[in-house]
């Protein structure tokens, strides 16, 4: 009970006078040592995001380049917790030059940043960066979450100025149509994204990392929070190390004025699917979206 309490504590300190549960050994991983260890380098970046090139495992690797866009809700060593379950290796071993956009942790500097910016300088610059690098105007693409939702509606943004530079797209985890988002749904409504906004004012212009987490942890609550309270209070024991826990606690703030559109334009209005969401001019129709997916 005393370990248990001295947990508890430690939580309360670190989240600044909120719960803030620890979910693995935090001191067990370091970054590029045990966990994001695939070799590559930082190719091109900008206020929004890094762009990551890996280097070749294979002797030929194929003509098309593989670019991935991971969530900005999370990091994006997801993809590369370690060897033995790292997508990005698996796809330089099949031969492919695999290039992952990683998402800049954003501060009140830029709270004004939109979702159309998230798309030039997220997608479009990536695309520019991959061309320039490699000297190939043709990608294949990959889209995991929000950062799969943002790259449907860049697809449709393309079809319309008939930019057909990507020649396959491939979704993990990601929403288009916001019908039957879950649990999720409990989070998100007018009052509540008013509530978020004040939030977001008050704090500069950004989400607080910890909300997110919260509200993700609230999904799972058994797992995620009771698991915890009894483990580590009542019982007093150290959480272990988890190298997923640890990539979920490594959590990322948002600028206000792209969430309050995502949360808005998606959760709210479905316009993504409904056809009337609008980018950079255009209203974004994915039926005109014609590559593979």
């Amino acid at each position: 009970l005393v370990a248990g309490m001295e947990h508890l504590l430690e939580d309360i300190e670190r989240g600044h006078g909120h719960i803030q549960i620890q979910q693995t050994d935090m001191s067990a991983f370091r970054l590029g040592e045990n966990i994001a260890t695939t070799p590559g380098k930082v190719i091109y970046q900008n206020d929004l995001m890094q762009l990551i090139q890996y280097e070749p495992t294979t002797a030929e690797v194929y003509k098309r380049p593989l670019i991935i866009y991971p969530p900005w809700i999370n990091k994006y060593y997801i993809l590369d917790l370690g060897p033995e379950k790292s997508l990005v290796k698996w796809c330089l071993d099949q031969g492919y030059t695999v290039f992952v956009a990683s998402w800049v942790n954003p501060d009140a500097r830029l709270a004004l940043k939109t979702f159309e910016d998230y798309m030039h300088e997220g997608v479009y610059a990536a695309l520019d960066a991959v061309e320039k690098a490699t000297g190939e105007t043709e990608v294949n693409a990959v889209g995991y979450c929000i950062g799969g939702t943002l790259l449907s509606a860049t697809l449709a943004y393309m079809a319309a100025k008939k930019d057909k530079r990507v020649k396959s797209a491939t979704f993990f985890a990601t929403q288009t149509d916001f019908t039957e988002a879950g649990d999720l749904k409990v989070f998100i409504d007018e009052t509540q994204i008013d509530t978020v906004n004040n939030l977001m004012g008050e704090r500069g212009g950004i989400l607080p990392a910890s909300v997110m987490a919260h509200t993700f942890n609230l999904l799972r609550p058994n797992d995620l929070i009771w698991n915890y309270v009894v483990g580590n209070y009542l019982m007093g024991r150290t959480p272990q190390p988890f190298d997923l826990l640890f990539w979920n606690a490594d959590a990322t703030r948002m600028p206000q004025k792209m969430h309050l559109f995502y949360l808005s334009e998606c959760y709210l209005k479905n316009g993504l699917a409904e056809g009337s969401m609008e980018l950079g001019g255009e209203k974004l129709d994915l039926s005109k979206v014609t590559c593979p997916v």
